[in-house]
């Protein structure tokens, strides 16, 4: 895709399928620093209720968190999460309007972190934990397409 279409257009692979079938997204929640808490509990009742057990829902909401938390960090400090249930795959799709500040994203202001960190554990976890990540970034925002396999039922 070319310059930001990845913001409105569908995603390639996993997120593509669930949103070109039509099918409503079991949760769709803007979230902000404030909100994090709420989304990720949106998020773990949604998946129980999908039917994931309950080891599986805290890895994607972990997953979720993750992604959530950089929008808010890394972005404009606020996103949206919405997520689909398909038949052999659970999608999930966190966006974000992009840096709020252009010149910080450009590091033009330096901010001491007090809680220092190493960059990149983040994704490092995401990708141990999904089946699928895509992660898309441009002047209008970031958006990640992060897909699980759902296990299949048990042949009798």
């Amino acid at each position: 895709m070319d310059g930001d279409a990845f913001l409105t257009e569908p995603a390639g692979g996993a997120g593509r399928a669930m949103s070109a079938s039509g099918q409503a997204p079991i949760l769709d929640q803007e979230f902000d620093s404030g909100t994090l808490y709420a989304l990720r509990s949106a998020v773990q009742a949604h998946l129980t209720r999908a039917g994931l057990s309950e080891d599986r829902a805290s890895e994607i909401v972990l997953a979720v968190h993750e992604l959530a938390a950089n929008a808010v960090a890394h972005g404009a400090g606020h996103g949206r999460v919405r997520i689909w249930d398909g038949a052999d795959m659970l999608s999930c799709e966190i966006i974000d309007d992009g840096p709020a500040d252009p010149g910080a994203a450009r590091g033009s202001s330096e901010v001491v972190n007090p809680w220092p960190t190493q960059d990149g554990h983040g994704l490092w976890l995401i990708r141990q934990i999904a089946d699928h990540l895509d992660l898309r970034s441009g002047p209008r925002g970031t958006r990640a397409i992060i897909a699980f396999s759902r296990p299949r039922p048990e042949d009798p």
